[in-house]
């Protein structure tokens, strides 16, 4: 009888347990809660597979929210040992289609217009410079 109850408790504890991870599985937050309506305009991806991998990034805003910008950074891809770069420009403003890698990542007639910069180094530290080219 003991037994019994035993098992039934077990498999209750399993089930809160499944579910639970279901649940966080599956309401995960992702870009749609971010506010600022971010539209990525112009993406570089290096071919090096076997050295750092370096990502660019250029996107619209409509506003400066700084915090949602580091967010947006965060989901965007990193691997160890590379770097991401996301240039932010506000929507209607001059913007770079083609980016290049290097410490130069586009032509610097669009410096002006660029209203933040979030990297992620190689040891994978964000940061968020506001006007960087200023």
């Amino acid at each position: 009888m003991q037994r019994k109850y035993f098992k039934i408790l077990f498999g209750v504890l399993v089930l809160v347990l499944v579910g639970s991870m279901l649940k966080d599985t599956f309401t995960q937050p992702g870009l749609d809660g971010i506010d600022g309506e971010f539209q990525e305009i112009g993406y570089y991806r290096n071919d090096n597979n076997t050295g750092p991998i370096q990502y660019v990034f250029s996107v619209t805003v409509k506003d400066t929210l700084w915090n949602d910008m580091t967010t947006y950074g965060n989901f965007k891809p990193h691997h160890k040992g590379g770097n991401t770069k996301v240039y932010y420009f506000l929507e209607g403003t001059p913007i770079p289609e083609k980016l290049y890698a290097g410490k130069v990542n586009f032509d610097s007639s669009f410096n002006k217009y660029c209203i933040a910069l979030y990297e992620k180094t190689a040891m994978g530290y964000p940061s968020l410079q506001k006007a960087p080219f200023k």
